[in-house]
Order: structure tokens, then sequence, then C-alpha cells
């Protein structure tokens, strides 16, 4: 009855798969043109699964488990699991704070049974991959990890977080055993109540109690095949997360500072707030910084916490990287190269991708991508690097007449779309 219900299986359980049948030869004896197909659709795999216009949480808090023990030295991800994940780890977070400029991330290292912070939630990468860095000769990796002393440690910080904020945990888990003090099912429940978001990057194999955490807290896991399958499924949480029901609606205060000079006169020699009672990087006087509108303190960087006055120092261009996940560029229509250039003729006609002008080829582009507004043509690479990096139609910003098309299409936003005001 269990098999009717479910009829997926396990990888084990499933047949020898003939993968070498999906690659065929064309007309010359070629299968380039296979291998270009496969290649596409897996570019194309993660873009297709977004869906604008929901509820998103904006404000992301989110602790990342990096599990420490003897397991990380297996060398199935080469030169082994722990440098792998340190280097994919640096990348994560680069490509986090610049798509959520407006989140806090910290890191969390398990080892030896015990949980340990290596870095407090805060909302720069430059300390982050510092402390990341630090790890790769600076940790003795032996030991068990202790999954539940790493859940504890983050939810005793998250508890602490408003409600409008979304609050999440990211555990990369290389070995299969977990040695807990107590009930970790307990931990579960209250990871649950505190509408905690956790997910689990397994890279050995699936874990029970991992696939039970993501499942009762709404989280992702995901298995690891190889070194560029660990990269996309890392990636995958760089876009923020459906808005759980326990998130609320408040209005939040935020401060856009500016320099503070007078007119006719160089800006005194200040300290930094940032870097006044930081041990590693010493205060030093300088002239230039963001003031903080409310209590005058100076921050070299922005996004921060105002460390004397508590408000939120953000920049307009910050903001505008943050709403740009509720509104993404619609998806482009997927035509072959061939009807775009004989059944629909254009003047002139379509030999170049209209982003980067590269010669659009029939072996290599089979499949090109059309706006809807501008109908514009553009190839792969340019599609992906629209839709996940610029978040906008380079045609419909470029071409007058499309760009007020664009405004005039572009939907007014549901009373429920952002999560912060």
């Amino acid at each position: 009855m269990a098999d009717e219900e479910d009829p997926k299986e396990y990888r084990w359980e499933t047949g020898y798969e003939k993968t070498w049948e999906a690659i065929k030869e064309d007309d010359d004896g070629l299968i380039e043109g296979s291998v270009s197909d496969i290649i596409q659709k897996a570019k194309r795999k993660r873009q297709a699964m977004k869906r604008g216009f929901s509820k998103l949480g904006m404000m992301r808090h989110l602790y990342v488990l990096l599990d420490c023990s003897e397991a990380m030295t297996v060398p199935d991800l080469k030169p082994t699991r722990f440098i792998c994940s340190l280097k994919l780890l640096e990348l994560f977070i680069e490509e986090f704070f610049d798509q959520n400029p407006i989140s806090q991330l910290g890191v969390i290292a398990m080892k030896a049974k015990r949980a340990e912070k290596i870095s407090e939630l805060g909302g720069t990468s430059r300390k982050h991959i510092k402390a990341v860095h630090a790890l790769t000769n600076g940790v003795p990796l032996v030991g068990e990890p202790s999954l539940q002393n790493g859940l504890e440690l983050a939810l005793k910080t998250l508890r602490m977080i408003p409600q409008h904020a979304s609050r999440e945990i990211l555990v990369i888990m290389g070995s299969l055993t977990s040695c807990d003090p107590n009930d970790v099912h307990l931990t579960i429940e209250n990871l649950k109540t505190e509408g905690v978001r956790c997910s689990v990057l397994s890279l050995s194999a699936e874990i029970r109690i991992c696939k039970f955490l993501c499942t009762e807290t709404g989280g992702l896991f995901g298995a690891v095949l190889d070194d560029a399958h660990y990269k996309d499924q890392l990636l995958q949480h760089i876009d923020p997360p459906q808005a759980g029901n326990q998130q609320e609606f408040s209005l939040i205060k935020m401060g856009f500072p500016h320099g503070k000079t007078e007119s006719g006169k160089e800006p005194p020699l200040t300290m930094c707030m940032c870097h006044i009672d930081s041990a590693d990087e010493p205060a030093k006087l300088t002239s230039g910084g963001y003031h903080c509108p409310q209590c005058y303190s100076k921050y070299c960087e922005l996004p921060v916490e105002c460390s004397a006055c508590g408000l939120t120092l953000a920049s307009a261009p910050h903001l505008a990287r943050s709403y740009h996940h509720l509104f993404p560029v619609p998806h482009f229509n997927e035509l072959p190269l061939e009807q775009v250039q004989v059944q629909e003729p254009r003047d002139p006609p379509v030999t170049n991708c209209y982003a980067c002008q590269k010669t659009l080829a029939s072996g290599t582009d089979k499949m090109v991508y059309e706006c809807d507004a501008c109908k514009q043509v553009f190839c792969i690479d340019c599609d992906i690097f629209i839709h996940e990096t610029l978040h906008s139609c380079v045609g419909c910003t470029t071409i007058p007449a499309s760009a007020q098309t664009l405004q005039a299409r572009k939907p007014v936003p549901p009373p429920h779309s952002m999560s912060i005001i």
C-alpha cells in the first residue's frame, strides 16, 4: 500500500539508467547538438523554478552550521570535504550579501560533540569570509558533530530576532552520525514553534533526522553528488524563501546616512564605531565615512545597525537590490534559432545576441530567448545573467519605447507582497 501511495524510489533502488541514449548523433554524425541541449537544460533548471509576486522574507537572519568533524577529511570532494566546503562557503557568503544586502549571516562550527560560534550575526561579508578562511588551518577535524548543540546555539540568538524578520538555519553535514546530549526531537519542536526554517546539505547520504528536520520546519534537504552539484545546491539558498505564516508585518525605522561635511571645510578626522572595539582591526582616524542621521555616529560601510542608538542604517541601492526579488524579470520565450531566423523574418535579421553581441550559431545556440516586451533575442548565458544578476532586461532599458511599455505593464504589488515597509 505504501508503495502505491509513494511511487518515488531511492537512488539505489532504481534500475540502470541508460544515460547514453539521451545523446544522439545528428545528420553529420556529430553529438555536439545533443550535448549543448543537455547543458542548456541544466543551466535553466534553477531559473525555471523561480516564481514572482509572492510574499518573501526580505530581511533574513541566517546561521550556517558547518560540520568540522572527522568525517570532513574524506577526499571524495577534492581535495577534502572540508576544504571544498570552505571554498564554496566563501563564494556563498559573497553572493548572499550581494543579493540580500539588508540581511545578516553568522557561522557556527560543529566539532568534538560541541558547537562554537565562528562569527556572530552581521551584515558585512568581509568579517565572515575572514573567519571562514581562518578555519583552514585553525580547526582540528576530530570527533563527531552534535546537531542538537548546533541548533540550540543558533536558536538562542534567533529567538531574539523580531517577528518581522526571516529566521533561517543552513546545516552543512558531512557525518552520518550525531552525538546529542538530549532528545533532538524536542529541539526540532522548539525550532518549529519559533518559526525557524532549517535546511540541510548532506555531503554523504540522506539522513533521516536531517530530512525530518527539514520537513517539520519547511526547509530544503539535499544530498550532494559531486562538487558541481554541491555548488548548485548551496547557491539555491541565496534567494529569499517564502515568508512563513508566523512572520508579522511592522514598520521598520531605517536611516540613510550621508557624509557629514560643512560648506567650505574638509571633514574632521574621527574614529568609526565599527572598529573602535575591534581587536583584529584597530580603529584609525579617517575623514570619510557614513554618519547616522539620528546620533551622528560614524561607520565605515553599510548596511549596519548603529551600536549607539540601534537604528538600521542602509542605502537606497541596498533596498533596491532587495526589492527586485519581489518583481523578477519575466521568463523569456524559448525559441529555436531556425524559427527566429527563417519563420519570423526580422529587419535586421537576427544573427547576434542583443546583449553580448555574440554570433548565434545553430550548433551551439540551438535555442534562443526572446523578451515579450522589447522582442529582442538573447543567448542562454545572457538570459541567465539578466535573471540572476542584472535583474533588468537589457532591451527594455535601452530602447525608450520598450521601457515605456514595460512601465505601463508593471503590476501593482499586492498589499501583502512585502514583509517589511
